[in-house]
């Protein structure tokens, strides 16, 4: 069975300290192990995230089954990823308080080969 695939796209602070400890918190050694955990929890097999200057671009991938605002509530309900959300929300343009899902925007495809 074929994988789902989105892509999302957010933009952080213009500011390169902010950037710089954004970018330490994701590297595999700093991130909250619980992060990780939940995001594979609720169904998402692949997550990458790729960054232009302050501008993000992620790379989400769930199985046959996993249904993107399902799932993404479940990921938003969990205690710790709450947490992160708060956490990760000053590094962000985003509004206070807001779900992953709801910070990160849903790219539309233009092109497929």
């Amino acid at each position: 069975m074929r994988k789902k695939r989105f892509c999302l796209t957010l933009d952080l602070k213009d500011d390169p300290d902010l950037i710089k400890e954004y970018l330490y918190w994701h590297k595999s050694e700093n991130i909250w192990p619980e992060i990780p955990e939940g995001i594979r929890a609720v169904g998402i097999e692949t997550m990458e995230i790729y960054r232009m200057g302050n501008h993000l671009f992620m790379l989400l991938e769930g199985g046959p089954d996993f249904d993107f605002e399902r799932d993404m509530a479940l990921l938003a309900s969990l205690p710790r990823q709450m947490e992160w959300e708060s956490f990760t929300s000053r590094f962000q343009v985003s509004v206070p308080g807001s779900t992953s899902s709801e910070k990160w925007k849903l790219m539309e495809p233009v092109f497929s080969l």
